[in-house]
């Protein structure tokens, strides 16, 4: 059984979500919570705050076994674009740039690691 966390409409930059994103893909829970804690970057926070979301919810899912956080691993995680703010900046001589300001999606799933027999 999997549990799923999402976050929509981030304010960042989806390509700085994905470098941290890459980080915690496939590993346990615990050590995707370290590596995400001591990441100096700002996107790192959110991406924390999905994971243990969606740690939340499988132990909501699945609270009659009352599985630990440290049999957990991240199944899945990906970061899709989400809408960007279009601004406006003058310009020399009338004209003007835009500017974007890009928002994202973060998808986290987590499930719990088979036992080898």
């Amino acid at each position: 059984m999997e549990a799923r966390a999402l976050n929509r409409y981030v304010g960042t930059s989806p390509r700085k979500m994905r470098l941290v994103v890459d980080l915690i893909r496939g590993k346990s829970v615990g050590e995707a919570l370290n590596i995400l804690h001591f990441q100096p970057k700002h996107a790192a926070k959110n991406a924390e705050k999905v994971l243990r979301s969606a740690v939340a919810n499988f132990q909501n899912k699945d609270a009659n076994t009352g599985v630990s956080a440290d049999d957990l691993f991240v199944k899945e995680c990906f970061v899709n674009g989400a809408p960007s703010m279009k601004r406006i900046l003058p310009a020399p001589m009338g004209r003007a740039y835009k500017i974007l300001k890009r928002s994202h999606h973060i998808t986290i799933v987590v499930d719990q690691r088979k036992v080898k027999k």
